[in-house]
């Protein structure tokens, strides 16, 4: 294999390893309350002493008093500068940190907290605790009635990796994780997780009836109507194979989301939730028939180069003749097409392959060289 076909493939599987690392559905998450607290120094309760204002940076500080201190001690530190996102009205969770170059030693961050938040942050379980047990704590605190208190567990989920949450499944209420995949006032970006938790609640659930319930679920809110910009598409996709395996791809097909025509949301969805799956269901779901759906799309002109990076990337080369296709089909305009194209048959070792870019330097010299220099070292 060529430096540059090595250079191809260890980059598909880095994308791979980092997609899988943690919730791929969740969105972008930042760091749980948990994390803040085992990292500071010094953790307190505050009240504020005084509006918020803009510092010598520009940057929004707030003035509290220390009431209690909730891990440590500040010693004799009664008042501290603290940065907030939003000037705080009343009561403060404070995190400092030791710096000797701010005054009295710390540097100091604030968000806002009631009676329930200042628990919350007190009770959760430490950041080194295993994780499955620390998120089946967090598992009942989705969707809080704190909306504080909401974020952080499902910043937890998001932060989690996949086989953690999964070990954790039996913590999750199905009945509640069902109605949030279409209750109006859920955060749609929380949408996409929900659905992966319900499937594997689903799959992990003693009842039948009970799982059942939860592939019914997930089922209807996949039917629903929506435009194609619909948030958490892929993990509602995801939950249905995780709780169904082979019976959820064919559910996939029968919905048309592995058609050429399929509008270009929805191909995008089915491509993450079959991308996970080849990541993460290989004990339910071989790998070859997640192979198998994801050629599918290799019709779809908006997921086709996607598609082929990653069947390359599960070293699925039957598809070699039609990946070769493409190049004066759909990446005759598209030059991502032809990058992919020309990354999956320098990596492929079959010599069907060879074939096929011999071909294409007997006829499209120029592009061909410009596709493997794109998709190889630079």
């Amino acid at each position: 294999m060529s430096d540059r076909a090595v250079t191809f493939v260890a980059a598909v599987l880095l994308i791979g390893r980092v997609a899988s690392a943690a919730c791929p559905f969740c969105g972008v998450v930042g760091r749980s309350l948990a994390e803040r607290r085992d990292a500071a120094d010094v953790v307190a309760v505050g009240e504020a002493a005084a509006p918020a204002a803009a510092d010598a940076d520009g940057l929004l500080v707030q003035r509290f008093a220390i009431v209690q201190a909730l891990r440590s001690d500040p010693g004799d530190t009664r008042e501290v500068a603290a940065r907030v996102a939003a000037s705080v009205a009343a009561t403060a969770v404070l995190f400092g940190s030791r710096d000797a170059a701010r005054p009295g030693g710390f540097r100091w961050e604030a968000i806002p907290g009631d009676e329930a938040l200042l628990a919350h942050v007190a009770a959760a379980p430490p950041v080194g605790d295993p994780p499955a047990r620390r998120l089946g704590w967090f598992a009942g605190r989705l969707e809080h009635a704190n909306p504080a208190i909401a974020e952080d567990a499902f910043v937890e989920f998001g932060l989690a990796p996949f086989a953690a949450v999964r070990e954790a499944a039996t913590a999750f209420d199905g009945r509640r994780l069902g109605a949030w995949l279409t209750e109006p006032g859920i955060d749609p970006r929380r949408r996409g997780f929900y659905g992966l938790a319900l499937g594997l609640a689903a799959a992990r659930a003693a009842d039948p009836a009970e799982a059942g319930r939860g592939v019914a679920a997930l089922r209807a809110a996949i039917a629903a109507p929506a435009d194609d910009l619909r948030a958490g598409f892929d993990g509602l996709l995801a939950g249905l194979l995780v709780a169904t395996g082979g019976r959820g791809l064919d559910d996939l097909e029968a919905r048309g989301l592995l058609a050429g025509d399929t509008r270009a949301g929805d191909a995008r969805h089915a491509l993450a939730a079959l991308r996970f799956a080849a990541e993460n269901l290989g004990d339910t779901l071989p790998r070859e028939r997640v192979a198998a759906a994801t050629a599918r799309l290799l019709a779809n002109p908006a997921v086709a180069a996607e598609a082929a990076i990653d069947l390359a990337r599960y070293g699925e080369w039957t598809a070699v003749e039609t990946v070769a296709g493409l190049w004066d089909t759909l990446g005759r305009d598209d030059p991502l097409v032809r990058r992919a194209v020309a990354g999956y048959l320098a990596a492929c070792p079959l010599e069907a392959a060879r074939r096929q870019l011999d071909g294409l330097r007997a006829r499209d010299p120029d592009r061909l060289r410009q596709a493997l220099d794109a998709a190889g070292p630079r």
